[in-house]
């Protein structure tokens, strides 16, 4: 574990030392901005958002009036990690399961550095492990034990009932950042849901032979979710060619999703460093705040 934190640690002092570098020192703007509590009332000035006119009060006659509003400063980040079997691809050592227990290990790091309250959710088709938020040292550790010492009760997918748990579990408005594969149907709607209620943040962990299927003849092919072996002739060019159209729509759709409800998404393969990706979400994420 103390080889594991000083990883860890290394990638999140390298992100903070680029993210300074690249975003004139606001390396924290995707842990804050989505967090606000009304604080008063000022007149209506020209250019301002007419969502934030207090209507109650400017009907009485004094003066168009509008709610002002500050940063809450306990804001909490939940990680939504799925560690089902779907995850269980790639080189030894650099799986989707790996790679994104990893990231979720630089996020808290980077979380906890910056005096957020940070929560963890790991998720297969039921609730693995949760964490309540909170903050310092001790619960970053507390977190990224969760993530690396924990033993699945299960292998199954189910977006569906991630998302709509976090629904349930997460009242107060979050930073939720979901780190899945995504391989799943039917979870559109309590996702756009979360969209909604929460600053959502999405990222793909995906692996080069999902999309590009070598041609190695009939092999078997290990369904670790449902436990069951089918064989399959990867010659066929059709074979191929089925898995990866069906790879980029999936992905595409994911895509779309994510720009029509303001969702922030990322992709990383396993082939990837994570640091520079996670840079260009820092950077994403920067723009969105100053537009806002």
């Amino acid at each position: 574990m103390n080889q594991l934190l000083k990883k860890l640690r290394k990638y999140e002092i390298m992100i903070r030392k680029v993210a300074n570098n690249h975003l004139q020192g606001d390396y924290r703007s995707i842990f804050k901005g989505a967090g606000l509590e009304f604080d008063d009332l000022r007149p209506y000035q020209y250019g301002d958002d007419v969502r934030t006119i207090e209507w109650k009060v400017s009907a009485k006659g004094h003066g168009t009036f509008v709610k002002t509003f500050k940063e809450d400063k306990d804001q909490s980040v939940y990680f939504l990690l799925d560690i089902s079997g779907s995850q269980d691809i790639g080189e030894k050592g650099r799986k989707k399961i790996d790679l994104g227990k990893e990231i979720a290990g630089v996020l808290t790091l980077a979380a906890i550095f910056e005096g957020s309250q940070a929560g963890l959710i790991s998720f297969s088709d039921q609730k693995e492990k949760i964490i309540l938020p909170g903050k310092g040292p001790k619960q970053g550790v507390k977190i990224i034990q969760g993530i690396f010492k924990h033993e699945n009760k299960s292998l199954k997918t189910n977006l569906k009932e991630m998302f709509n748990f976090a629904l349930n579990h997460i009242k107060k408005r979050s930073i939720i950042i979901v780190i899945s594969d995504f391989i799943d149907e039917g979870y559109e709607r309590p996702f756009k849901a979360l969209a909604e209620k929460h600053d959502l943040v999405a990222i793909q962990v995906t692996d080069p032979r999902e999309s590009a299927l070598p041609s190695l003849g009939i092999i078997p092919i290990y369904d670790k979710e449902e436990g069951k072996t089918t064989w399959v002739n990867t010659a066929f060019g059709s074979f191929s060619k089925k898995i990866e159209d069906t790879f980029t729509t999936e992905r595409t759709h994911l895509q779309d999703i994510c720009k029509k409800n303001q969702i922030n998404y990322l992709n990383i393969n396993t082939k990837e460093d994570i640091v520079l990706p996670l840079i260009e979400l820092f950077k994403r994420r920067n723009r969105t705040m100053k537009r806002g």
